[in-house]
């Protein structure tokens, strides 16, 4: 019986001698991959960082006429416009209809048909912009020059009847005098609008009965 129990005894302390250079084999693997998963931990963190900058949240931007040396041509945040460059809807390729010009001279015909319907929008037009100053009828007698500010010239001078239509076009676009450029306010099309008007205007001043039509004469008769 002795014998036995100290059999197991030594049996027991085997088995607690083996099983104790168990862990320490498996101690050194487990710290290999200890040692390999941080590696790679910290590899991830470290791309990780470089994706993470503010640039992301805050943008960064510049005015486009801001000076800058990022294009050294020019020092300018933006890059010049290529010559002859024409924005998008804005290639004016008719130089009469856009000037009032054919280089250097005024056209002296309109660009285009003159109907009634341009001539109820160039009065609309010109009550808007035109009568404060020249009044109702043309002759430079509106509200703002009865408050003191220059007058304009009548229409119906000689030298404005006389003038060509492309004159009247110009000045919408340009200003003459005291008067400011329209351009910005009045589009091409509405400005030869106006100078069909003003044109009838002219017309109306000195206009005869026999200029009326048949059908039209009769009613101003009556009305006479």
């Amino acid at each position: 019986m002795r014998g036995n129990a100290e059999h197991r005894t030594l049996n027991a302390e085997r088995r607690r001698v083996g099983n104790s250079r168990l862990p320490s084999a498996f101690g050194v693997r487990r710290s290999t991959f200890d040692v390999l998963t941080q590696f790679i931990f910290a590899i991830s963190f470290v791309f990780a960082l470089t994706g993470c900058r503010r640039d992301m949240f805050s943008q960064p931007s510049e005015k486009p006429l801001e000076r800058s040396a990022f294009f050294r041509d020019n020092q300018m945040a933006s890059r010049p416009l290529p010559a002859h460059t024409v924005a998008r809807g804005q290639l004016n390729d008719d130089e009469a209809f856009y000037t009032g010009k054919i280089g250097t001279h005024l056209i002296t015909q309109f660009p285009m048909p003159v109907t009634r319907e341009m001539l109820r929008r160039g009065q609309q037009r010109f009550d808007i912009y035109c009568a404060p100053c020249h009044g109702r009828t043309g002759e430079g007698n509106g509200m703002i020059p009865q408050r003191g500010y220059p007058a304009p010239p009548s229409y119906h001078t000689d030298r404005l009847r006389t003038a060509p239509v492309g004159h009247f076009f110009d000045v919408i676009t340009h200003g003459y005098g005291v008067m400011y450029p329209y351009a910005s306010r009045v589009e091409p099309a509405d400005r030869w609008a106006i100078a069909a008007y003003i044109r009838a205007l002219q017309l109306s001043r000195d206009a005869k009965i026999t200029d009326v039509p048949n059908d039209d004469r009769a009613q101003l008769e009556v009305a006479k």
